[in-house]
């Protein structure tokens, strides 16, 4: 059975919108290389409508082998509005989130990732199907955007690995507390 494991990247206060245009030169090559590292371990990727978008909007025809991976990696994009999706190997999931997340951590049998802390992963969160949730903590503050958590919610982690990277970003991995769904 594989784990789903949240990456999200995060500025200082919080905003998790669009990091493409404020993660600039902190993206050095060995962030660059253990993000490689850790898709290249995936079986599958896990998002929403918004996410799918904005990741093939940055990724889908662009070289290099982060690029490539991205391409042509089993994208499971969960959305009851989308149409179509033209990017390669992407297929929509319409059902219940949670019961096809639960039946893709059966099937795939290796590790599915998340990109991005939006209304998928909050859900997947809330039903205690969430393994791992890996924080690339940016210094840097935005001063506005979407934020990580939507007001009210709460869950309760535990850290299981800390790291600071030459560029002053943050690498923080957490894991869900309890058992189940935790988060109120």
């Amino acid at each position: 059975m594989g784990k789903i494991i949240e990456s999200t990247l995060v500025t200082l206060d919080g905003v998790i919108e669009d990091p493409a245009k404020w993660v600039g030169d902190y993206l050095d090559e060995s962030f660059q290389k253990a993000a490689l590292e850790r898709l290249l371990q995936t079986g599958a990727m896990l998002m929403g409508r918004r996410t799918y978008e904005l990741l093939e909007r940055d990724w889908a025809g662009q070289a290099g082998a982060f690029a490539e991976r991205m391409s042509g990696i089993r994208k499971y994009v969960f959305s009851s509005t989308l149409g179509t999706v033209a990017w390669n190997n992407a297929v929509i999931l319409r059902e219940n989130v949670s019961r096809e997340a639960a039946r893709l951590k059966q099937e795939v049998r290796s590790d599915l990732a998340i990109y991005g802390h939006g209304q998928l992963s909050q859900t997947l969160l809330r039903d205690g199907l969430i393994d791992e949730i890996r924080l690339s903590i940016f210094p840097v503050f935005i001063g506005s955007g979407k934020l990580l958590f939507r007001e009210g919610e709460r869950a309760v982690l535990r850290l299981i690995e800390a790291m600071s990277l030459s560029t002053g970003v943050a690498v923080m991995r957490y894991q869900p507390a309890e058992a189940g769904p935790f988060m109120r």
